[in-house]
């Protein structure tokens, strides 16, 4: 059982990470690795994520393979996926074949392919980490989840998937209240468009104009949904350059 002391140092690593992550993860790159894991492995999966994301992927590697394995696989499949990527190539072969055993066969996919893309991919800024629901899970079972999260982590667009993980549709949050509580996701579900890892920032951003939504799903080739993007996770030099006036006027 963890000593007061060691609860104490988390619950301020905990508030540190959450303030500052880059400067969190410089101060605990300087630790040793047992040092690292003695405060980090109380905390919620999401401020590990936090932290483990801007930090050296060479020390962010050693820390993730020493967490339990289920641990470890949840929490490199919502980092932002080049950093996963990195960490990846960080582990040890024996170790990168155990955790590639417990993970999606689209997101290692996804990770081989994040170094062929370009700087400006949409792999870059998309996130893994959000809530998806099949198309046979009821509304009240989807509210219930939802109100175990806090307020923050609460998506603004939650994809909607077949039992092999292909997009089917998507719901907002918003608009559960519309509907039966018992209906199921799939007969309240809407279409979106959607994009993919290997777009650039400027095609993301021109499907977000045309469609008029700050968040729209991500698949693969075989429409597979990876994550979602959300539009202000873009940088803002991917934005179209705006018509003036008189360009409107005159076209």
């Amino acid at each position: 059982m963890n000593s007061p002391i060691h609860t104490l140092a988390s619950a301020i690593t905990e508030k540190f990470i959450l303030a500052a992550p880059e400067k969190a993860a410089a101060a605990l790159e300087s630790l040793a690795t047992h040092e690292v894991l003695q405060l980090i492995s109380p905390l919620k999966a999401q401020v590990i994520i936090t932290v483990l994301n801007p930090m050296d992927p060479a020390k962010a590697a050693a820390v993730l393979r020493r967490l339990p394995l289920r641990q470890a696989s949840y929490v490199l499949a919502r980092m932002h996926v080049p950093q996963a990527a990195r960490l990846m190539q960080a582990f040890s072969a024996p170790y990168r074949e155990r955790i590639c055993a417990v993970l999606e066969p689209a997101f290692l996919h996804l990770l081989e392919e994040t170094s062929s893309f370009t700087q400006d991919a949409v792999a870059h800024f998309m996130q893994t980490d959000t809530v998806t629901v099949r198309t046979d899970v009821k509304l009240t079972q989807l509210i219930e989840r939802l109100k175990n999260l806090p307020r923050r982590k609460i998506p603004p667009l939650c994809p909607v998937t077949d039992k092999e993980g292909t997009l089917k549709g998507v719901l907002r949050p918003a608009e559960l209240a519309f509907y039966a509580p018992d209906c199921v996701a799939g007969s309240v579900m809407s279409p979106s468009d959607v994009l993919h890892p290997a777009d650039t920032a400027l095609h993301a951003q021109e499907v977000f104009e045309k469609t008029q939504v700050d968040v729209l799903p991500v698949v693969n080739e075989q429409q597979i949904c990876l994550g979602v993007l959300i539009r202000t996770h873009l940088p803002l030099t991917s934005a179209a350059p705006k018509k003036s006036f008189w360009k409107k006027l005159t076209d």
